[in-house]
């Protein structure tokens, strides 16, 4: 996966463009893309939390504004023809339809903050809004490891489990903004199930399949006394056993590590059998940091296989045979390509007003 996105000259993309933006806890990514999902510019910026919304929606509104200047020196692009309409995505709870951040418990100083429309006014061009699993599912789905498919479910491995879902070319948003967040499917119904990373939602997918989850089921095995290479990172407050540490002790065949990587893949597969029961999309795409090394790896192909073989057990042998696991291939890009392209959707099928 590319650490940044390949930038192409002006007169190789293809009009009209869409800026795509990217909201995180930590960073916002900013591109500008073409009709084929080409970017031509890409910038990205700390979100500084504790500043407040405004702050950095009047920074995104700058970084456009430079990226307009520099590419419009000698006629490169007009920008009132041009640039069509502007993609944003950012973590939730979100209200949708009033284009709200609700409650993002990464942007505590963002609550019931009115995103949509205030980038909107900066930019001067309308704004589609997304949550950011989707954002990325419709990013995989556009250019990543989805483009070959009609329906796909996306899940992002990671702190959390985020999801994203594609049914027949359309997004899943729900009626109360919260459609596609598999990581909160139950996949342990017991009252001593793991509890999510957020404080709550025991037995949910998030609690046993994210980085977090992997954490905690390796510090609940080493202070049993489980004999690990990890142990001696058992230690304070525990900061420096982490998913990527347990995937470095598999590498080098330790059993601990192993074993929870192969527990990972287990409930992963319990909660990608009941989305593929509910929803058959034919396509399911792994996305996130937390991919075990991913498909040119023996950890991560032995990672996809146990998954496989969990969702194998469970389902019906059409079933299985019509369906596809694979690792995503847009990495970190796939948020700001997604709202691009989800904009571009909505540009090019919206009614005419009559």
């Amino acid at each position: 996966m590319a650490s940044s996105p390949e930038i192409i000259a002006v007169n190789q993309a293809e009009p009209p463009f869409y800026w795509g933006l990217d909201v995180g806890g930590t960073g916002i990514k900013i591109g500008l893309v073409d009709q084929v999902g080409q970017t031509l510019a890409f910038e990205k910026i700390p979100t500084r939390e504790s500043e407040g919304a405004d702050s950095a929606v009047e920074r995104i509104g700058d970084v456009v504004d430079a990226i307009k200047a520099r590419l419009g020196s000698n006629g490169q692009i007009a920008a009132a023809g041009q640039i069509a309409a502007a993609g944003l995505g950012a973590p939730g709870p979100m209200d949708l339809p009033t284009g709200y951040l609700v409650a993002p418990p990464q942007l505590p100083s963002w609550w019931n903050y009115p995103i949509r429309d205030r980038v909107a006014e900066r930019l001067q061009l309308p704004v589609s809004f997304l949550n950011d699993g989707n954002a990325a599912a419709y990013g995989e789905f556009w250019l990543g490891s989805g483009r070959d498919d009609s329906s796909m479910v996306l899940l992002t491995l990671g702190t959390g489990v985020g999801g994203g879902i594609i049914v027949d070319g359309e997004l899943v948003n729900g009626v109360n903004s919260f459609g596609s967040e598999c990581g909160h499917i139950v996949i342990d119904p017991s009252p001593t199930a793991q509890l999510c990373v957020w404080g709550g939602g025991r037995g949910q997918l998030e609690a046993y399949a994210s980085a977090s989850g992997v954490v905690q089921r390796t510090r609940q095995r080493l202070t049993e006394g489980a004999d690990s290479s990890l142990s001696g990172l058992l230690g304070g407050e525990n900061t420096e056993l982490t998913a990527k540490r347990v995937y470095e002790a598999a590498l080098k065949g330790d059993e601990l590590a192993l074993k929870i990587i192969d527990e990972t893949a287990y409930w992963l597969g319990i909660g990608i059998t009941t989305l593929v029961h509910t929803l058959d999309p034919g396509s399911i795409v792994l996305g996130g940091a937390m991919n075990f090394g991913g498909v040119d790896c023996a950890i991560g192909q032995r990672f996809l296989a146990g998954i496989a073989l969990e969702f194998k057990n469970r389902t019906f042998d059409n079933v299985f045979a019509g369906t596809t696991i694979k690792f995503a291939n847009l990495g970190a890009d796939a948020g700001y390509l997604g709202v691009a392209g989800f904009a571009r959707h909505e540009h090019t099928t919206k009614q005419p007003a009559i």
